[in-house]
């Protein structure tokens, strides 16, 4: 191995090994995070590189972020940097979670973390909120993709479907703009994409297996589309009124140890795994949730650089990264509503906007500052 693909693995191992010990808030702050790291303090990609990157995630299944990880370290490094970019950024999570799970089955309950929560948040926000701003620049383009951009906010916030919007707003702006020289045959092609989330079958309660749990997992982790959040309802369709091996209230305290620990919300999995089938139950989950998207990313990553050649498919990616912004401002006006509760929170979220607006600091030391003085208040507090 060359010293220079040497140095880019590391640094992709690096990135995303910090990445994963340090990226609390969901998907919205690890795309933000990301851009921070990678695009403007690195330049691996370009800001357009990273929507259409942004785009692609949208529009194949599995969590998103965790998707975006992965096409980047291998933008990096190749294939020996997906691997290692993969692995670095969902092992700290995993190792965490995994604790979570043992304390969680020997206790019957969560260790305490709501003031970690409640300093951290409003940091996301603001990190978030830059994102939003920098990649709107690029995203909303021209009249079309900035009504798109608000459709999606107001159609999102009545309960429209991620995938429907995301899908659907590449349809509508390819045919507003048109398809151009690639002639209307393609038109078929375009309208057969997915729509819709496929349902899941419910089935009465059975035996619980390693095997059995594992091709579920491995199920959910190839429908599930749009963030990680929708996993929530994955598991209660498959595991609780499926299968009945768990309770919903096991389930959302899986998706708490998700939001609690930095790194990928998808590691639920190997809370729920752990809680079934001990340690070999909760890396087999983990297995099963994250291989589709190991083998998506790598299936489809030479065919990115090819989609703006196709006019059609340029329109396609441009209608879905501006729904895509659109979907991340829902997020962060539900996360500002949920977070910034009292005059504290507030402050804390204003202090963090001027770092993050207004500074140099990197963010992965923001969100530490906020962990450290969430830890602090629950110690007091106590």
């Amino acid at each position: 191995m060359d010293s220079d693909k040497k140095a880019r693995l590391i640094e992709v191992a690096n990135v995303f090994l910090w990445q994963g010990l340090t990226a609390f808030g969901g998907p919205a702050a690890h795309v933000a995070l990301f851009h921070d790291q990678v695009v403007k303090r690195r330049k691996w990609v370009s800001d357009e590189e990273f929507l259409d990157l942004i785009g692609t995630t949208q529009i194949i299944p599995g969590p998103n972020s965790s998707e975006l990880a992965f096409y980047l370290s291998y933008k990096q490094a190749g294939w020996l940097g997906l691997i290692v970019g993969g692995v670095s950024w969902i092992l700290p999570s995993l190792a965490m979670i995994i604790a979570l799970a043992w304390g969680y089955t020997r206790y019957g309950a969560l260790p305490q973390v709501e003031w970690v929560l409640y300093a951290v948040k409003p940091v996301v926000i603001a990190i978030i909120l830059k994102a939003l701003i920098f990649l709107g620049k690029k995203a909303v383009k021209d009249m079309w993709t900035g009504l798109l951009t608000a459709a999606v906010i107001a159609l999102n916030l009545l309960g429209v479907e991620n995938a429907l919007l995301l899908f659907g707003a590449g349809i509508v702006l390819v045919l507003i703009r048109g398809f151009g020289r690639d002639g209307l045959d393609q038109k078929a092609a375009l309208l057969a994409a997915p729509l819709s989330l496929p349902g899941i079958s419910a089935a009465a309660s059975v035996s619980f297996t390693l095997a059995r749990m594992f091709f579920t997992f491995l199920k959910i982790g190839s429908l599930l589309f749009g963030s990680g959040y929708v996993l929530l309802a994955f598991l209660n369709a498959e595991f609780v009124e499926g299968l009945g091996w768990l309770t919903l209230q096991q389930t959302i305290d899986g998706v708490a140890a998700g939001q609690v620990t930095p790194g990928p919300l998808s590691s639920t999995a190997s809370f729920l795994g752990f809680v079934l089938g001990g340690l070999p139950g909760a890396l087999l989950a983990e297995l099963g949730i994250y291989l589709p998207s190991f083998t998506l990313v790598a299936l489809t990553w030479p065919i990115i650089p090819k989609l703006r050649e196709k006019q059609w498919l340029g329109h396609f990616l441009d209608g879905v990264n501006a729904a895509s912004l659109g979907l991340m401002a829902v997020v962060t006006w539900q996360l500002a509503s949920a977070s910034l509760v009292d005059l504290p929170a507030i402050g804390l979220g204003l202090v963090s906007a001027f770092l993050v607006f207004f500074t140099d600091v990197n963010t992965t030391f923001i969100v530490l500052g906020a962990v450290l003085f969430g830890l602090g208040r629950y110690l007091l507090s106590g």
